[in-house]
Order: C-alpha cells, then sequence, then structure tokens
C-alpha cells in the first residue's frame, strides 16, 4: 500500500498532526510558533474534512522516526535544561526554577524524615543508640523533634538531649551513612573528611523550648541534677512565655498586634501579675479592661490549651524577631537589647 503521507507538504503534515494530537497539547505548540507559520498550517487546517486512520498512524509514525538518533547525545543534561528553561519561562520564574532544581539536588541528610508523623519517627529510632538519636533529631526541624522526643520514653529523653547538647562536629560520611540505614530501615516497614557542624547547645536548647512546657521542664530538672553547667548553658539559650516581661513596651505591642485574643487570654490565665501587668499597660484602656474581665470570668481550662496558647505566643514573637521587628533574650536575666 502507498503511503498516504508521501504527497503531503510540511504543512499539511503539521496540520494532521495537530489535529490528532487534540486542543491543549497542539495549542501549547502553537506558542512556539511564529504568525506567518501559524497562517501557513492553518490555512491546510481548514481545509482538512477529516483524517482516516491509516494516514495518522503512518503520520506518527513519521514523526516518531525523526526522534531516533544513531550518534551519541553529547550536550549535558544540566545545559540542556537551563537552555530549556531560558527559552520555555523568562525573568524571575526561570531564574526561580533553575534555583528550585538547584536546591532539590542538594543531598540533605535525613531529608526523607522531615515529612513523616513525628509517632513513625519516633518508633523508628527509639532502638537506636541515643548517640544516634541526637544525630537524627539535630537535623530534623526543631518542632518535629521536639515531638519525637516527648514520644520516647523519660530516661532516653534526657540522655539524647545531653547528647545533643554535646555534639559538634560528625564526619560527613558517617552521617550520611546513618541515614541511609535509616531508609533502609523505613524502606522495611512500608565530600571526603568534610566536618558538619550541628549546633551543640543552641541545637538542645531550641528542641526543648519547642517542647512542651512539663516535658521541657523536668527534662531540666533531670539534667541539672547530672551535669548542673550543661543545663545552666542550655537555659540561658532558652526563651520561654515568662521571659516577655524582659521586653519594652514598644515590643510588647508589637506582638500583640500578631496574637489572636483567644491565645491571649487562654496564655494568661497561669502567668504571673508581672506578665499579665505588662500587657494590660500596653493595650488600650478598653481593650485592657475587656480582657481583665474575661480572665475573671474565664472557668476551669485545660493546662494543655493553656500551654499551646503560649507556644502561639512565642512563635509569634520568634517570628518577629527573625524580621527584626524585636529582640528575645535568654531566660536567665541579662539585657534584652543591645
Amino acid at each position: 500500500m502507498a503511503k498516504q503521507t508521501q504527497t503531503l507538504s510540511g504543512p499539511e503534515k503539521v496540520a494532521v498532526l495537530l489535529m490528532v494530537l487534540g486542543e491543549d497539547v497542539s495549542s501549547s505548540l502553537l506558542k512556539a510558533m511564529s504568525p506567518a507559520e501559524i497562517r501557513q498550517v492553518g490555512v491546510h487546517m481548514t481545509q482538512i474534512k477529516n483524517v482516516k486512520k491509516e494516514m495518522y498512524e503512518e503520520l506518527l509514525h513519521e514523526f516518531t522516526s525523526s526522534f531516533y538518533t544513531e550518534g551519541d547525545i553529547n550536550k549535558p543534561g544540566d545545559v540542556f535544561f537551563k537552555d530549556l528553561v531560558s527559552h520555555s519561562l523568562t525573568g524571575p520564574d526561570g531564574e526561580h526554577m533553575l534555583a528550585a532544581v538547584e536546591k532539590d539536588k542538594e543531598r540533605v541528610p535525613f531529608k526523607s524524615l522531615r515529612e513523616i508523623d513525628p509517632r513513625i519517627v519516633a518508633n523508628t529510632i527509639t532502638n537506636e543508640h541515643p548517640q544516634t538519636i541526637a544525630l537524627i533529631l539535630s537535623h530534623l526541624a526543631q518542632d518535629q523533634a521536639s515531638k519525637v522526643l516527648a514520644l520516647m520514653p523519660e530516661p532516653l529523653q534526657l540522655e539524647v538531649v545531653t547528647r545533643i547538647a554535646n555534639l559538634e562536629t560528625v564526619p560527613e560520611e558517617l552521617i550520611f551513612e546513618v541515614d541511609e540505614a535509616l531508609q533502609e530501615g523505613l524502606a522495611s516497614m512500608g565530600g571526603e573528611g568534610r566536618q558538619l557542624i550541628l549546633g551543640g547547645v543552641e541545637v538542645a536548647a531550641a528542641i526543648l523550648n519547642s517542647c512542651d512546657r512539663r516535658t521541657g521542664d523536668r527534662l531540666l530538672e533531670e539534667l541539672e541534677g547530672k551535669d548542673s553547667e550543661l543545663a545552666e548553658q542550655i537555659r540561658k539559650l532558652m526563651f520561654v512565655f515568662e521571659d516577655l516581661v524582659m521586653l519594652d513596651d514598644k515590643s510588647i505591642r508589637e506582638l500583640l498586634k500578631e496574637v489572636k485574643n483567644e491565645d491571649l487570654m487562654l496564655a494568661l490565665k497561669t502567668t504571673s501579675d508581672e506578665i499579665r501587668q505588662k500587657v494590660f499597660k500596653n493595650l488600650s484602656q478598653r481593650a485592657s479592661q475587656m480582657l481583665q474581665e474575661d480572665l475573671t470570668a474565664m472557668g476551669p481550662v485545660r493546662l494543655s490549651d493553656v500551654e499551646a496558647a503560649q507556644q502561639n505566643i512565642l512563635a509569634a514573637a520568634k517570628k518577629l524577631e527573625q524580621e527584626g521587628k524585636i529582640v528575645l533574650g535568654g531566660g536567665e536575666g541579662g539585657d534584652v537589647f543591645v
């Protein structure tokens, strides 16, 4: 049987191919064509009444065959992708895409754990050596690490916090060995010589700061009995709700703008008079009076709700500090501003 596409010109073949591919794909292809090319193809397309099955199968075979090459593709993939993005996305969009791909290529330790439920992480690593657990938690987000820590047996919690605080540098190859072994364990359940600085006492303080208050206070108290100097170092780096009293009035007012009324009322339920007065005087007279009346009328509430509200306010304070709007100090005295 004679080939039905042999008598077709290039623009006629394109017209048939676009009809076979459909409107969505064809519209994207038209964007890469010049107005003159679109007009030329359009003339032929508007004259087509129907396309026989044999013709478009033949045309698709010809089209796909054109992609085969006998030689190697010598253009590196990173260069090809960069050129492809530069032709597809212009300006900041293209730059952001290239930057995002480069970031995704980075080898990040324990990246696979960051989207996993803390309960699964805790069950997976609880039987590991405390030093290994400390290494893993040091690489997780502080909020996730604190939840994982709280799910572990209490004696192990203290051992892990102590080891986190004493971590300094660890060979990179060892970190990735632990990561690979952990990934294999999760899967079964459903540069040379470089050193990575893990943060030590600062990381331990940040994780304890994210724990619920009872867990954090208990661990610090137990650590005090085991290593008072280390406990003091951690305590000085922590910032707890009562430390808000050290903020100046301007910073308190800045913070109150970011706080929900229900969080503020709950957070003040168990706090000191000093903190309450600090808040009252930085509200309008009417707002202060209403808050005091609400606190007086408030009935019993769960301690966990109070602690959650205080954590929300602390999170808002830390966000403002990151934005440079306020400066937070440690929990054991000292100047807040320099």
